[in-house]
């Protein structure tokens, strides 16, 4: 594991074309903003073991 300190507008650059770019610090919360290719999914680790959904579907769960 990597830790690393940033600040707000720094960045972070992973592999070939995903940025992670420190936003805003405020307190106990620090805002991250993802640019990725599209192909690359990005979810919250709370998430991540869910099945993943097609990004088009409807709120029931039927693809468009």
């Amino acid at each position: 594991m990597l830790v690393l300190s940033r600040k707000p507008g720094e960045q972070v650059v992973i592999g070939d074309g995903i940025t992670l770019t420190v936003v805003e610090v405020r307190g106990g919360r620090v805002r991250l903003a993802f640019d990725a290719p599209a192909q690359v999914g990005i979810r919250r680790a709370e998430l991540a073991c869910r099945p993943s959904e097609p990004l088009d579907a409807d709120p029931n769960g039927k693809p468009a």
